[in-house]
């Protein structure tokens, strides 16, 4: 009976420590697959600060817009009497309309 129990508890013994294996072997390959993906995010980590630069560029270029801008207040002006016109215009074409109606 000695014997057999102690063969019983060897075979345990053996079994628990085959599943400790799997988990450490388990273990190592998230540890692998984490720093893959760590060196897949810095690479594109690096690839955003080369746009970055790009938006310096086009800071530049929104100053020659503001001057541009001056310009176009005066333009306004212009197209207040143009739409003054266009009102002169409706009023003369009512003035027909109703000529018209007369003579029907």
């Amino acid at each position: 009976k000695n014997k057999k129990n102690k063969k019983k508890k060897k075979k345990k013994k053996n079994l628990y420590k085959k599943k400790k294996q799997k988990k450490k072997k388990k273990k190592k390959k998230k540890k692998k697959n984490l720093k893959k993906k760590l060196k897949k995010k810095k690479k594109k980590k690096k690839k955003k600060k080369k746009k970055k630069k790009k938006k310096k560029k086009k800071k530049k270029k929104k100053k020659k817009k503001n001057k541009k801008k001056k310009k176009k207040k005066k333009k306004k002006k212009k197209n207040k009497k143009k739409k003054k016109k266009k009102n002169k215009k409706k009023k003369k074409n009512k003035k027909k309309n109703k000529k018209k109606k007369k003579k029907k």
